[in-house]
């Protein structure tokens, strides 16, 4: 839960700032009074601590069996990845979750994929929201995959069938939304109606939190994570610029300051998280700490060798996602 002093801190710095802004203590105390009014109204409580630990540390701790691994994109060294074959390899290799990726195809059917054209993972080309299903079902899943003579053809499941998978092999699931929130959150919450066992074995995450504010709008019952990487705006996953412009790099520099503060401070609040989903490299222990006080698990994403996932096992203790179950494999940002 959010901790007394935290309030009395983040409310004490908004009242502060505006004094110095408006230079009138009645501005500052109206504004600072609307800010808790509109946190204490809008905000959604996190579903219970002890279903959500259920779901997010399934049997594994208990067993003794060590920390939940998610097979991340359902394995994506081991089999093709977003695909059945990947599902049930992730089963086969002792996953405990897999992590798949949401998407819709021209006419508005949800499909796993991860980026926005079919290129990299298929035989075909072009935006994913431009293909209709009947043209993205001919279309081989396995074509570029590095098992592709094990694997031979794979299609692109859809939604629904990849949760069939799920649960005939007892895998929590970590749906990510990428984009289309409102799609994404009305397909989620039919899914949910009509497999309830979701409900016990789920996590829906999103980089975007209108997205898990929405879902959790439309139904409180389901368990939600903010998926967060620090300076993600401004730099890509292995710290290089998005911009050359010296202006936009500092712009968007200073909006990364203001997301982190956010996820950290308010985000995670407002939209009543069980867990966030964090680039491996800025997770320690005292940010597990941090977020163990809050009452929001931590997840790591994407561990790859045999050494991180040592120190996520015995040193941080806390469940992670990784391309491969197998072997070390090529880092993914």
């Amino acid at each position: 839960m959010l901790q007394i002093g935290d309030e009395v801190v983040y409310f004490s710095v908004v009242f502060l700032l505006v004094v110095l802004v408006t230079r009138s203590a009645t501005w500052a105390t109206l504004l600072t009074a609307f800010l808790y009014i509109f946190m204490v109204m809008f905000r959604f409580p996190p579903v219970p601590a002890d279903r959500a630990a259920r779901v997010l540390r399934p049997g594994a701790l208990s067993s003794g069996g060590g920390v939940p691994v998610v097979a991340h994109r359902g394995g994506s060294h081991d089999a093709p990845e977003n695909t059945l074959a990947a599902i049930r390899e992730a089963s086969r290799n002792g996953a405990t979750g897999v992590e798949l990726d949401l998407s819709f195809t021209a006419d508005g059917v949800p499909v796993l994929m991860h980026d926005e054209t079919v290129d990299r993972t298929t035989n075909g080309s072009g935006p994913i929201s431009k293909l209709q299903f009947v043209q993205l079902r001919r279309l081989n899943a396995a074509a570029h995959h590095r098992m592709k003579d094990r694997f031979n053809v794979e299609k692109v499941p859809t939604l629904q069938e990849a949760v069939e998978e799920c649960i005939r092999h007892q895998l929590t699931i970590f749906f990510d939304v990428k984009g289309q929130p409102d799609m994404a959150v009305s397909v989620l919450h039919n899914m949910f109606k009509k497999f309830p066992e979701l409900y016990n074995s789920s996590v829906v995450s999103s980089f975007e939190p209108k997205v898990i504010y929405k879902m959790r709008q439309t139904d409180p019952h389901v368990i939600t994570a903010l998926t967060h990487r620090p300076w993600r705006l401004s730099r890509f996953g292995d710290g290089t610029p998005r911009s050359l412009s010296t202006w936009s790099q500092l712009w968007t520099g200073v909006l990364d300051v203001l997301l982190d503060w956010a996820h950290h401070r308010v985000l995670w609040k407002l939209c009543g998280i069980s867990a966030i989903l964090v680039q491996k490299d800025f997770i320690s222990r005292d940010y597990v700490q941090y977020w163990a006080e809050r009452g929001v698990e931590v997840v790591g994403w994407t561990v790859n060798t045999a050494v991180e996932k040592e120190y996520y096992q015995n040193l941080l203790k806390i469940s992670y996602m990784t391309d491969s179950l197998l072997e070390d494999c090529d880092p993914h940002y």
